[in-house]
């Protein structure tokens, strides 16, 4: 008589690889698609993973979830395509073969050569595909690999080249210097949900800078945690209405520590609340007065040539500003323009001298001071603090323990920095996107409100530019004549604008795109496309359409498929992928 095996006699392993055997031999999930092709459409859309990177439990997890509603609408008898799609651009996978190569600077990277980087980035992405595909298959994830969406194929490139015309037409899509977090190592700024990935606990100098009034025996003093930035100071702000007071020196304080100091007699301005809190020695009150008495008055620049006036009749003076506070610091901003959100904006306002007395490289610029030309400004904090001292500009200095952002690749800390970019214009757009957000049925619920929504609440232009080598190229191309702008929406655009002789790009990156030269539609001058790549954020971004190469694929594909049903993804991918 037959009797049933025990549950240890049970491979079941075995019976899991002969059962998944058997659906691939039968072609199963391509069955339970086409049999259903009548059906009420579900739409679902796969994020592209990098297969440059190992799959992790986490994306067991994801696609989990993924599988079990796919299959679920597919037994309730909707007709439920599962495309899959592949992330292959952006900084990581530069970063995996310049690790591999040893090319840590975009100057040896360029010493190689782009083109056999990019060739070399191109079967970087591939790496870990068989794993993918192994993992995949093993947790009897049903999805399409075999026909995906590649982010570097020109089917997908052209679809999202199309989609930035679309913005450049409808005026977002704009050139301009914005100051953004900037990584000298990867010579790339970041956006801000990729600075939150890399905040650090740090203790660094900060200084009490005095700056000589030149009409009056005072100076006014100003706290920055950033000595590094004071050789490109053009101003410095104050609170019209906040209180100030004028002080001389009395006495030496019975303590003092570090560098810089005052000698008796010595006069010297600040926010009257911070008084206590600054200063050190024994002082007489002299007079107190509204900051919009100080503003227009000149002081003498830190740095003598560092920045040239260019014209400037604000350059060097003090400025009112409504954003001046006395919670900390001194209730006086020191403002280098190319240095700051609020300095940038600032000194567009009232005309102050936009000029960078750092390089990309996150060196001084020659010509900057002796002491410092050439050198990384993060390693110069101390000697700038010296220099302030032996030249009696340094009233004190302290340590301050702060979080500051740092490169979340490289380690590195990272410097606001106003960076020559393109930017989409999610400014005027804000409205739109809080109602469509609206729209969306969110699970859990507090991530569209909270998270993503507070993320749209608080939209900024979105830096979409990156001043790399392995990405989708940005498609906008300037005359050397006249300046005119183009953006090119297609390759037979490009193809039909390009000047007689030019090589027209069969392969849309970089360095082939870099040598089409169109005619500029203007001056019949050459036009050069700008250097840049885009945000890979903004290229994955563009699955909805993009995987069917709308608007050049097959008719009405992109329409019978979007809006998306459903879409699962870790809650990382809120303020990248999804925005």
């Amino acid at each position: 008589m037959a009797s049933p095996k025990t549950t240890s006699e049970l491979d079941s392993v075995t019976l899991e690889t002969g059962l998944l055997s058997t659906w691939q031999d039968e072609k199963l999930f391509e069955l339970s698609v086409d049999n259903r092709v009548d059906g009420e459409p579900f739409i679902f859309l796969e994020g592209p993973p990098t297969a440059n990177g190992k799959p992790g439990i986490h994306h067991v997890v994801a696609r989990t979830y993924k599988d079990l509603v796919c299959r679920w609408k597919t037994m309730q008898g909707n007709f439920v395509e599962r495309k899959g799609g592949w992330d292959t651009h952006g900084l990581p996978v530069e970063i995996e073969v310049q690790k591999r190569l040893d090319l840590m600077s975009n100057e040896a990277i360029e010493a190689f050569g782009m083109e056999e980087f990019n060739k070399e980035c191109r079967e970087s992405v591939w790496t870990y595909e068989a794993a993918w595909r192994e993992m995949t298959e093993r947790m009897a994830y049903w999805c399409d690999l075999d026909n995906p969406y590649v982010t570097l194929h020109n089917t997908y490139i052209e679809s999202c080249w199309w989609a930035l015309k679309k913005m450049f037409e409808k005026g977002l899509l704009y050139r301009g210097y914005k100051v953004l977090p900037y990584c000298p190592q990867t010579g790339t700024s970041y956006s801000s949900h990729e600075v939150a990935l890399g905040y650090k606990e740090v203790e660094e100098p900060s200084v009490y800078v005095k700056f000589k009034l030149e009409d009056t025996d005072a100076s006014i003093l100003a706290w920055t945690t950033t000595p590094w930035t004071l050789p490109g100071n053009v101003g410095l702000a104050v609170g019209p209405d906040v209180e100030y007071v004028r002080v001389r020196v009395t006495a030496d304080p019975e303590n003092w520590e570090g560098h810089g100091g005052a000698a008796i007699g010595e006069e010297l301005i600040l926010a009257k609340d911070l008084f206590k809190e600054v200063i050190r020695h024994h002082c007489e009150e002299i007079e107190t007065f509204p900051g919009s008495d100080l503003i227009g008055r000149s002081y003498t620049p830190l740095f003598p040539g560092a920045v040239d006036r260019d014209g400037s009749e604000t350059a060097w003076t003090v400025i009112g500003a409504d954003w001046v506070t006395t919670t900390d610091g001194t209730g006086v901003v020191h403002t280098a323009v190319m240095y700051g959100e609020d300095d940038y904006n600032l000194g567009m306002e009232v005309g102050l001298p936009a000029q960078h007395t750092v390089g990309m490289d996150g060196s001084f610029l020659a010509g900057t001071h002796p002491a410092l030309d050439g050198r990384y400004v993060k390693d110069c904090d101390s000697t700038v603090i010296e220099l302030m001292h032996d030249a009696g500009l340094l009233y004190r200095e302290k340590m301050y323990l702060h979080d500051y952002p740092h490169c979340w690749r490289t380690g590195h800390p990272l410097l606001y920095y106003a960076m020559d970019s393109w930017f989409v214009r999610m400014t005027a757009v804000k409205e739109m996107l809080l109602e469509f957000n609206s729209q969306v049925e969110w699970a859990p619920d507090w991530v569209g409100e909270g998270r993503f929504g507070e993320w749209l609440r608080n939209v900024k232009d979105w830096a979409i530019s990156r001043e790399r080598y392995w990405g989708t190229p940005l498609p906008v191309w300037i005359c050397k004549e006249c300046g005119h702008q183009h953006c090119v929406g297609s390759t037979e655009e490009m193809s039909s604008m390009a000047k007689e002789g030019s090589p027209v790009a069969e392969d849309l990156h970089r360095p082939y795109v870099d040598d089409t030269v169109l005619v500029c539609t203007e001056c019949n001058g050459d036009m050069k496309r700008e250097p840049f790549v885009m945000d890979c954020w903004f290229d994955s971004g563009c699955a909805s359409f993009a995987q069917w190469h709308h608007p050049f694929g097959e008719e009405g594909k992109f329409e019978n498929n979007f809006p998306i049903d459903y879409i699962c993804e870790g809650v990382d991918q809120t303020r990248g992928w999804f925005y």
